[in-house]
């Protein structure tokens, strides 16, 4: 996505909806271009990643961490240069992560036709404060960070720009218009402020607490 924190890239091999013989068979993937620095990407298929050692494994990553609602701040946990993480964490479909890289890197989340897709799309509990979200596979009608701000009925929203290495939010007034917008995929990692707690889209995943860092 110009100007966004990474590309991501849907390639059709043939109708997502057509039942097809070999359930293995991959369709398209979502792509998260990872440039030198801190980026966020998420978690959209399932791809048995158990544990954020196992995902940092995979990109080359020096640090991966995640966003604990209960603190309001990022629990990173850290891979040593002589190879080995100093903690660990369980990973989830649907879960937005930070990660550091020392190089450029693509990393590719495989997106495969029925049995590709995950069983249950991901849904979020939602704290009074910030939040960190996956834009899912199941909502691309939210193009914007208006209608995702919209449908989430948030304050702000937003993402974080790998190239700037900053944060870029847009926020609702107290009228509920938002002063300026950005383009949202699915895939999309996004930070989500609310003034209330709640569900969304529906049914909640247990938010991780400090607690589900283990030494």
């Amino acid at each position: 996505m110009k100007n966004f924190l990474f590309v991501l890239m849907l390639l059709f091999v043939g109708s997502l909806l057509a039942v097809e013989s070999d359930q293995s068979n991959v369709v398209g993937y979502i792509d998260y271009d990872l440039i030198a620095g801190n980026n966020t990407i998420a978690l959209p298929m399932s791809q048995g990643y158990a544990l954020a050692s196992e995902v940092g494994d995979a990109v080359g990553a020096s640090t991966v961490g995640y966003f604990n609602q209960s603190t309001q701040l990022w629990q990173i946990i850290y891979n040593s240069p002589f190879g080995g993480w100093n903690a660990d964490f369980p990973v989830s479909n649907g879960q937005a992560l930070w990660i550091t890289v020392e190089s450029a890197i693509r990393f590719s989340a495989e997106f495969c036709s029925i049995g590709g897709l995950p069983e249950n799309e991901a849904t979020y509990a939602l704290v009074a404060g910030n939040n960190m979200i996956m834009l899912p596979l199941n909502k691309s009608s939210l193009s914007s960070a208006a209608l995702v701000g919209d449908s989430i009925g948030a304050s702000a929203l937003g993402f974080f720009n790998s190239s700037t290495q900053l944060w870029q939010i847009v926020y609702a007034d107290s009228f509920g218009e938002w002063g300026s917008d950005f383009a949202t995929f699915i895939g999309d990692p996004l930070l989500v402020s609310k003034d209330n707690a709640g569900t969304w889209p529906s049914r909640a995943i247990p938010a991780m607490s400090s607690k589900s860092l283990r030494d």
